[in-house]
């Protein structure tokens, strides 16, 4: 068979025909990116020809989102061209506008959108930009449109990270901001981001009120700010908009805060290029990241700084863009073939809001490197505070508080959970790979986590598995591991399942590795945390950004965590989700 008649074949097998709704286009572009990985780029002009059909639908669809509107933990995602396209994310748009519209009227509103009026919000303005993903630019397009019509000045990033466009919000004191990203969602996704002017994930008092908005909106199917009929001119032909450096801005809002974090970017620069025995590895997985490395290191890391999947590839070369073991195997094997003595390598999502790290020889998750740069910042920097990490975390950054005598702050999942504490703790982060310090945005930002490790281990003149081993060596070791299960189960009846969890309560046995384990303390204040006798814990929670449910487990023996994730797997067999 040719490559032609099984392009045919496929084509069938996915439904593609004259009629968009019918066709599932990204059924046919992951066959097609499998053919092209296995054999070779013949493929890829039949996968552009596929992502040109879903550019149709991205531009002409009228229809309803396939799913309800739901802003969630880090705003809206879904399918493109079947949940976001032009005229749904337009709506979108238009719901946020509807936030700053009745400000005059409902001030309750004004301490979590950050300003007092409409005409502040309008001469402020908003902050637009996109990460990597397939129709950014046409989806910012839409974005600034509506924005333009409703008479809010836009400053417009183009493709950037979200960490640096939070910055970007303080930096230039806009209202709010619009990222168009599903960060680390698989490639058949686009996403919508929406932060206040305090340039962190939007509190639910607006989050609430945007869905609301938005589906009155679709279900309308009108709305005065979005045109039917003009067409999107765009970003880089108007000239009604503010386009700006969205990376220089970090750069400023870093350097201002030094005394704040204690990071010194140009000093850290200037660190690496002058230590001839410190390399850097990056995988940007062909996300946004790709296009600030190089501009970070300020040209300098010449052959020492080694810039992995930098290409442009809306496929992610057919991988889940994310921080993950696996996705850290070209990392590893990149630093092991050095032959510096220090070494830091680290992976970056596509929105550069999660980063994970690996020094060729041990990786180093957000559970460690968080606790690690929570005991830098506190005993090698010399500053005062707390830590916050949400509940799903490991408990090695406890260890650190107590230590210290300082506080914990662990709240739920959800970098937006941190927002009472922004400004006093010094260090927030989540298992998920993600991070920010005082003095910092209160969005998490893989850059800023970047300069952490490069200061680890300049300072220390330690890999980061050797400080990893310093600090457990002297506070103990944790063992942290997480997982996820797809389930068709959604809505009040995947809530309705989780609730028969409420059997495993304190006092209840459970199996472990074949032990009785005793639960000691059930913490509940998101999916439900069960904390044995030993010290030991497993966490189950809905995920809020897909379709699935995730497990999170931590033992003080490496070999106690493989029991814990059975153990964990054996809880979701019995409530009916394995």
């Amino acid at each position: 068979m040719t490559v032609a008649d099984t392009v045919r074949e496929l084509y069938k097998s996915c439904n593609i025909g004259n009629d968009h709704s019918g066709s599932d286009y990204f059924a046919l572009i992951h066959r097609l990116v499998e053919k092209r990985e296995k054999e070779g780029e013949v493929w890829q002009r039949y996968i552009d020809q596929v992502y040109l059909l879903l550019m149709d639908e991205i531009i002409t669809n009228l229809g309803r989102p396939r799913e309800l509107v739901t802003f969630g933990t880090s705003g809206w995602r879904g399918v493109l061209g079947k949940d976001l396209f032009v005229r749904s994310v337009s709506f979108v748009t238009a719901a946020i506008v509807e936030l700053y519209q009745v400000l005059d009227e409902e001030q309750e509103l004004a301490p979590f959108l950050g300003v007092a009026s409409l005409q502040e919000a309008r001469k402020k303005g908003c902050i637009v930009g996109f990460d990597n993903r397939f129709g950014g630019e046409v989806l910012a397009a839409a974005v600034i449109d509506v924005l333009v019509r409703a008479g809010f000045t836009v400053h417009y990033a183009g493709e950037s990270t979200t960490g640096v466009l939070s910055a970007a919000l303080l930096e230039l004191g806009a209202a709010f901001s619009i990222n168009l990203t599903p960060s680390h969602n698989p490639l058949e996704y686009g996403g919508f981001k929406y932060n206040a002017a305090d340039a962190g994930p939007a509190a639910s008092e607006l989050t609430n009120r945007i869905t609301a908005n938005a589906r009155g909106i679709i279900v309308a199917d009108v709305s005065p700010l979005v045109s039917l009929t003009a067409p999107l001119s765009p970003p880089s032909q108007r000239s009604d908009i503010l386009p700006f450096d969205s990376l220089a801005c970090w750069k400023a809002l870093v350097r201002r805060n030094v005394s704040s974090h204690g990071l010194d970017l140009d000093k850290i620069m200037r660190g690496f290029t002058e230590n001839q025995d410190l390399c850097v590895a990056i995988d940007s997985v062909h996300g946004a990241s790709r296009l600030h490395v190089v501009p970070l290191f300020e040209g300098n890391g010449g052959e020492r700084l080694i810039h992995l999947r930098a290409d442009a590839d809306v496929t992610f070369g057919g991988i889940a863009p994310e921080p993950s073991s696996v996705n850290m195997r070209q990392v590893g094997e990149t630093l092991r073939a050095r032959s510096e003595r220090f070494k830091v390598g680290a992976i970056i999502d596509p929105d550069g809001d999660r980063i994970r790290f690996t020094d060729g020889t041990t990786e180093i998750s957000m559970n460690q490197f968080g606790a690690m740069a929570y005991h830098f910042l506190h005993e090698v920097k010399g500053k005062r505070g707390m830590v916050a990490k949400t509940v799903a975390t490991s408990n090695l950054a406890n260890c650190l508080a107590r230590a210290f005598g300082e506080q914990v702050f662990e709240p739920k999942v959800g970098f937006k959970e941190f927002k009472p504490v922004i400004g006093q703790a010094l260090v927030c982060f989540e298992e998920s790979d993600g991070i920010s310090v005082i003095g910092h945005t209160p969005e998490k930002d893989a850059y800023i986590g970047l300069l952490l490790a490069m200061d680890m281990v300049l300072t220390l003149q330690l890999n980061l598995g050797e400080y990893l081993h310093r600090i457990e060596e002297e506070y103990g070791a944790y063992y942290p591991d997480r997982g996820g299960l797809e389930v068709s189960a959604k809505g009040e009846e995947l809530k309705a399942i989780l609730q028969r969890l409420q059997s495993y309560d304190v006092g209840t046995l459970v199996k472990v590795g074949g032990v009785d384990q005793r639960i000691a303390e059930v913490i509940a204040i998101d999916g439900r945390k069960m904390i044995f006798e030993d010290g030991s814990w497993l966490m189950i929670r809905p995920s809020g950004t897909e379709p699935k449910v995730r497990f999170y487990v931590e033992s003080r023996t490496a070999a106690g965590t493989g029991n814990l994730v059975q153990a964990a797997r054996a809880m979701l067999k019995e409530i009916g989700l394995l």
